[in-house]
């Protein structure tokens, strides 16, 4: 029956296709969690100068967004969670104004408490896109099983790429002493393994934008 017979017999015509219903669209969200080698090295402090601004960029970024920015430190013997997943600029400007550097490179320990974090993150908010930005060398040289630390350390990457897990290696070695080693973890994260032109807070805000976009 069509709308002008209806109407000849109740004063008001509804017909089904005039309901409409309220659909929530849940928007994803991306969890940038930047991974640092903070051992020893001539460059520690432009490593950590440059990851600084970035997080602060993707920060600002976010205002309108739901993304968040994590950042997770390695050095000496253990890993630390400098900032934990946050999208307040304030708290991650307090959180980043000291951070502790020097000593051995505890991969192993970074790469563990890395996969720890985005496991109760991903529980946590379901709808969360994860990507991992790491910086260092690929050189461990701290074990936490007896294990040698390189093997140790890849077995740890093949089980964050079984997870499929997004990530993105800065090779922070010296061109002319690379021996290949950030490359070869790349390769077990199935992760793309990329060498800055210079380290910077605004080339790898970009090359962090340029992966979120892909």
């Amino acid at each position: 029956m069509d709308r002008a017979e209806q109407r000849k017999l109740v004063a008001f015509a509804v017909r089904p296709d005039d309901f409409q219903r309220k659909v929530r669209v849940k928007k994803t969200a991306n969890l940038v969690l930047f991974v640092v080698d903070a051992s020893w090295s001539m460059a520690v402090a432009e490593r950590m100068s440059a990851t600084k601004g970035a997080i602060l960029s993707l920060l600002t970024d976010a205002y309108q967004r739901r993304d968040r920015v994590g950042l997770v430190v390695f050095q000496k013997d253990r890993a630390t969670l400098v900032l934990p997943p946050t999208n307040s600029i304030q708290l991650a400007q307090r959180a980043l104004a000291d951070i502790p550097v020097g000593g051995k490179t505890p991969l192993s320990a970074g790469l563990t408490m890395t996969q720890q974090v985005l496991q109760r993150e991903t529980m946590l908010h379901p709808d969360v896109i994860p990507l991992i930005i790491l910086l260092t060398d690929g050189a461990g040289n701290v074990s936490m099983t007896g294990m040698p630390p390189q093997e140790e350390a890849h077995t740890i990457a093949d089980q964050i790429s079984a997870e499929n897990i997004r990530c993105v290696v800065i090779n922070m070695e010296h061109a002319a002493f690379d021996q290949g080693l950030a490359q070869a973890l790349a390769e077990h994260l199935k992760a793309p393994c990329l060498t800055l032109s210079e380290l910077k807070a605004e080339t790898l805000y970009r090359a962090v934008r340029v992966e979120m976009s892909g």
